[in-house]
């Protein structure tokens, strides 16, 4: 099963990061299916020249991602669907800054190292939301970067198929980050003011009653008509926001799960 998932965002960088790259504005300069000259020197322990990088092969560069990216996410351990999303992260931003992205989230120790407190907290927050979270945050790290103006676009589709990919693959959402709970928080329904208790509606019911005795011959004095004939067209406008506010009373209710 780690194996299946492995080869599943395996399958998904490669997609994204095509064969070999070399163009002027790329940070990391030259590429071979997402694999720097660097990375390759360092995997290989001795420098390395554009011609190795142009004759990688495709077990080398499984090898370097699953060794270099993958495990050091703990991408065995990570909930399915998120293992892809944080995955295609490190490989694209480096991996201490996919799992402090991560961390973060989580409200846990940020030190770049998903270890046994990070993977518990993930396990318990909910793969779903967590990939909404994580993308939110990868996709706002992108657009600050100076290269964003060039490679902005690619690296947004990127994330946005990163994204629909670990949904696909994630459980039901069940819970919420703690990191997102504040931003996602809404004031409940049952916290609005109820209609009996507003002054100006009962007010305004009142003089409707005046108005109605009056039309019935039941003079009251110092009964003024133009002042209770407003509060007819006001009382009008209040029940008609009463029972506005009711009905979306209980179509909430019936919507709520």
């Amino acid at each position: 099963m780690a194996r299946q998932a492995f080869d599943r965002a395996l399958a998904f960088v490669l997609r994204q990061e095509g064969g070999f790259s070399d163009h002027p504005k790329d940070p990391g300069g030259a590429t071979h299916r997402g694999i720097t000259l660097a990375t390759l020197a360092a995997w290989r322990g001795h420098p390395a020249s554009m011609a190795d990088l142009r004759a990688l092969t495709r077990e080398e560069t499984a090898a370097i991602y699953r060794k270099r990216y993958w495990e050091r996410m703990a991408g065995d351990d990570l909930p399915a669907g998120l293992d892809l999303v944080v995955f295609d992260a490190a490989v694209n931003s480096g991996p201490a800054r996919a799992a402090r992205w991560l961390q973060a989230l989580l409200a846990v120790p940020a030190d770049g190292v998903v270890g046994p407190v990070t993977l518990a907290a993930a396990r318990a927050a909910g793969a779903a939301d967590l990939i909404e979270a994580f993308t939110r945050r990868r996709q706002a790290f992108v657009e600050a970067l100076p290269a964003f103006r060039t490679f902005g676009r690619g690296w947004s589709r990127r994330i946005a198929a990163a994204r629909a990919a670990g949904l696909d693959l994630a459980d039901p959402p069940s819970s919420t980050p703690r990191a997102t709970r504040k931003e996602n928080a809404m004031t409940p329904i049952e916290t609005t003011k109820p209609a009996y208790a507003s002054r100006t509606l009962w007010a305004n019911a009142i003089g409707l009653l005046a108005l109605v005795l009056s039309w019935w011959g039941i003079v009251i004095p110092g009964l003024d008509t133009e002042v209770l004939t407003q509060s007819l067209l006001q009382g009008v406008a209040g029940l008609g926001f009463v029972a506005s506010t009711l009905f979306r009373l209980v179509a909430t209710r019936r919507l709520m799960p």
